[in-house]
């Protein structure tokens, strides 16, 4: 009876070491999302859209030495004003040219912080922005990045892409709706991991 004893505590004693590596190795991998948002920027928005380009100074000065050579060549009745004024439709069709990627338009802004809760510095992550419909609680939308930042155990850090795709189809490219995340839930599956000793966690 003491001999089976014994050997069923060495028994025991095995399993739950054989099961301490993989709970830690498990651990290791894990990483806590701590929080997530998007947001919808827009830029250029310094200039009014449906006005003309902004010109610098030499453009400025460009245009009214047209204008002055129009209006001097319509006093003195100049045969070349027809080409004074082709040559000054292409000065301006020139600066609109140069300033036409200037105007306004959105992107979309995704950021999670996470916390490195293992004991291994982090190389990379990949992770997922999920979107799903708030109503059906199917999923509408997911964005996968991969962020290459350090992080050390225990550490945290914000990771953040900007990109021009919208969350789903039905949030707008063009206008700015504060409401349309209502209809949408939301979470940050992270996917994978890539450690600095090499190693990687994988989502199952």
């Amino acid at each position: 009876m003491k001999w089976l004893a014994l050997a069923l505590w060495f028994a025991l004693t095995a399993t739950v070491s054989m099961a301490q590596p993989m709970a830690n190795a498990l651990d290791q991998s894990r990483v806590e999302v701590v929080r997530f948002s998007w947001s919808k920027e827009r830029i250029g928005w310094e200039r009014d859209p449906f006005g003309g380009p902004i010109e610098n100074w030499d453009e400025v000065r460009a245009r009214t030495r047209n204008e002055r050579r129009i209006e001097d060549a319509k006093r003195g009745g100049s045969s070349e004003i027809d080409k004074i004024k082709r040559e000054a439709k292409a000065d301006a069709a020139n600066i609109a040219a140069k300033h036409k990627d200037t105007r306004s338009r959105y992107v979309f802004v995704y950021k999670t912080t996470v916390k490195n809760l293992s004991d291994k510095p982090i190389k990379s992550i990949d992770w997922d922005y999920v979107f799903f419909d708030r109503e059906t609680e199917s999923e509408i939308g997911r964005r996968e990045f991969t962020s290459e930042e350090k992080i050390s155990p225990g550490k945290s850090k914000e990771l953040t892409v900007t990109i021009t795709r919208p969350p789903t189809q039905t949030v707008s490219v063009t206008a700015l709706n504060t409401k349309e995340r209502d209809s949408l839930i939301e979470r940050v599956i992270v996917v994978r991991i890539d450690y600095a000793d090499g190693t990687v966690w994988q989502l199952p």
